[in-house]
């Protein structure tokens, strides 16, 4: 019979001395059911990193293989939600009870939705990337829901400027003639009428928000048709002409730089009593410039998100 496998990470000393913030994994490829509030729970491919802290100064490490073990009995029993948070944070700290008192979790994943188009109704699927993070330090649980949203933004400056280029083209077609309604009717459906259009481009809002604990589901849905809705113009998924011209009268009607689009969404969050502090990041992808228009906002609450 063979003596006993050695475990270095219980009976070994580290080569230097000290405490350390976060040791764990990253990047593990997991299969998770997702609840959100109101929906059918959804099989996701997730990534995820684990950590707990290691608080002995002489530890040579901790017992990685019990992070994951954690993270399987999750993904084979339990729905994520954030009462699973709680569970899998406190599994890693009580499989390290002499190690660690801190844990921290992210899972990354993108989730799907059938999204209807604007008028013909047709339907088709979107991802959206989803990150959701809990984490207990000196007992406390905190739980983060974070969601990127793609949509479309036209610039207010380009608009100006090409409102005024139809300006000055109208006053030349017609400045020496009797104006008739068909004429102009006949000259604005041409290239001539219509000789400039304003600059749009693809945008995405990153949003994080700090949830109640004590949530049954993570509201996932909720907070993209708020951002959705409250940016107007959406990225769409399956389209015929009609929604293609819908989605220009929208983009037209909701013009917008990166701040207009970050006080939009800094607005529609401070009235949601569910979120507790959030932080805000426009990106708009320019197709004027090479470079990228951005804003940045939080809630502003003591000791909560920083810019």
């Amino acid at each position: 019979m063979s003596s006993s496998m050695p475990d270095i990470a219980n009976h070994s000393q580290a080569l230097s001395e000290g405490t350390l913030d976060w040791v764990g994994m990253s990047n593990i490829e997991m299969p998770l059911q997702v609840s959100s509030e109101g929906q059918q729970p959804q099989v996701v491919t997730t990534s995820i990193d684990a950590f707990v802290n290691l608080l002995p100064p002489q530890a040579k490490g901790i017992h990685m293989s019990r992070l994951y073990l954690a993270l399987d009995e999750m993904s084979g029993e339990q729905i994520l939600c954030p009462a699973a948070l709680q569970h899998v944070l406190n599994a890693f700290i009580s499989s390290h009870s002499d190690l660690s008192d801190s844990a921290k979790v992210a899972i990354t994943f993108d989730y799907h939705l059938r999204r209807k188009s604007l008028i013909s109704g047709k339907e088709g699927w979107k991802a959206y990337p989803i990150t959701v993070v809990g984490q207990i330090m000196q007992g406390n649980l905190s739980v983060e829901l974070a969601i990127d949203v793609t949509y479309s933004s036209t610039c207010p400056c380009s608009a100006a400027l090409a409102r005024q280029l139809i300006q000055n083209a109208f006053t030349e077609q017609f400045s020496d003639e009797q104006i008739s309604k068909d004429d102009v009717l006949a000259w604005l459906g041409t290239t001539d009428g219509i000789n400039a259009t304003p600059h749009s481009q693809r945008s995405v809002a990153q949003v994080k928000v700090k949830l109640p604990s004590d949530l049954a589901h993570f509201p996932i849905v909720q907070l993209i048709d708020l951002l959705e809705n409250t940016l107007q113009t959406p990225v769409q998924a399956a389209v015929k002409r009609e929604d293609e011209q819908e989605f220009a009268r929208l983009n037209g009607q909701n013009l917008m730089f990166c701040e207009d689009a970050a006080r939009k969404i800094q607005h529609s969050l401070n009235q949601q009593k569910s979120v507790e502090d959030f932080w805000v990041r426009i990106n708009h992808y320019e197709s004027l410039h090479a470079h990228d228009a951005v804003s940045i906002t939080t809630k502003g609450v003591a000791d909560g998100y920083t810019p």
